[in-house]
């Protein structure tokens, strides 16, 4: 159906009013008005909770939206109608978007340019899991460290959602793999492929050492915090640091950005010594101006990831299937330290 068409539409999404509790998020129910020209209406078949939404309801994501807002970082779903100068084609069609916001609803308005088709067959859950994750996980694995065949990689936080797609991903490429997980997760980080390292252990960065005696080519830390400066030193010449996160800060008081902003002066500080290693951080929004140039590059990376999980060369683990109306309990279970992958939040769809 297209706007002419329009018949009036209902989302129900889950609204975070302020920092705190899990408490602090309710559903609302609202109509939602006629499509914008090169708009399209997805019916929403999964969202999830990722790290940047553990984030925002603290009020530690760097940028986000002043409250209340809908968070929703990514999801999957199906169009049903297309506004004005947008492809009828699409009605019906299976599509994934980053969204940054907005996600934690069962309809959603989005620019038909954003959205990226997901191959027939594939689970919407696990599409869901694939899609922030994985196009983290690739972007940072191939366009950043550029790893390849015999490298060795180490990955903080194997377990995760992003961690458990890097391993595969690393894996495919060729690479040996030395993950970190707590110690009820290390039979899985073993069965993904990668040499396992109880993340507890005081002796942790010895015990990688011992596995990567020739230091690593690449190292990605979601963690931050001051033991950034042992990712750093795991390198060997030539090597590089991906930083992609603060989870050590997740639960301080005080200034959001200032945690962030350290990490970014410490990574521009080894930069500039003459130590041939190098030291990023990965802004998956950064450095794309051009609306279309990141549409193009989203494009291509998610179909990329999307083409890898279609054929069964990736698995991005799905912790568990959350009903929308049990947000708090997803949220939950997300920082609960307690899952392998990702929580996936699923609408009911219920008008």
């Amino acid at each position: 159906m297209t706007a002419t068409g329009h018949t009036a539409r209902t989302t129900l999404e889950a609204v975070l009013h302020g920092p705190g509790a899990a408490e602090e998020i309710t559903l609302r129910r609202r109509t939602l008005e006629p499509l914008a020209p090169g708009g399209a209406l997805v019916r929403v078949e999964a969202t999830g909770v990722s790290f940047a939404e553990q984030q925002m309801r603290r009020g530690k994501y760097y940028d986000q939206p002043p409250f209340p807002f809908v968070p929703g970082y990514d999801l999957v779903g199906r169009v049903e109608e297309v506004g004005p100068g947008a492809d009828p084609a699409l009605v019906g069609r299976r599509v994934a978007a980053l969204t940054k916001t907005g996600g934690w609803a069962d309809r959603v308005a989005l620019p038909a340019a954003d959205l990226v088709p997901v191959p027939d067959g594939v689970d919407p859950a696990d599409a869901e899991a694939a899609v922030v994750n994985g196009v983290t996980a690739y972007r940072m694995l191939h366009r950043l460290a550029r790893v390849r065949r015999g490298d060795t990689v180490v990955v903080l936080g194997a377990n995760g959602g992003v961690g458990s797609l890097l391993v595969q991903m690393a894996r495919r490429a060729g690479a040996t793999v030395v993950g970190t997980a707590s110690a009820r997760h290390l039979e899985a980080v073993r069965v993904l492929g990668a040499l396992p390292v109880d993340r507890r252990d005081p002796d942790m960065y010895a015990r990688i050492r011992e596995l990567a005696p020739d230091g690593a080519d690449a190292v990605f830390d979601h963690v931050g915090g001051p033991a950034i400066t042992d990712s750093f030193q795991l390198l060997a010449p030539g090597g590089t640091l991906v930083s992609y996160g603060t989870a050590a800060t997740r639960d301080e008081q005080g200034n959001a950005r200032m945690p962030v902003l350290a990490l970014f002066g410490r990574l521009l500080l080894w930069n500039a010594l003459p130590n041939r290693r190098g030291a990023h951080f990965f802004n998956l929004w950064q450095g794309h101006r051009s609306p279309e140039r990141y549409r193009r590059l989203l494009a291509e990376d998610l179909g990329a990831v999307f083409a890898l999980l279609a054929e069964g060369a990736v698995a991005p683990p799905v912790a568990a299937r959350v009903p929308l109306e049990e947000i708090d309990r997803a949220i939950a279970l997300a920082e609960s330290g307690t899952v392998v992958g990702k929580v996936v939040v699923v609408p009911a769809g219920r008008d």
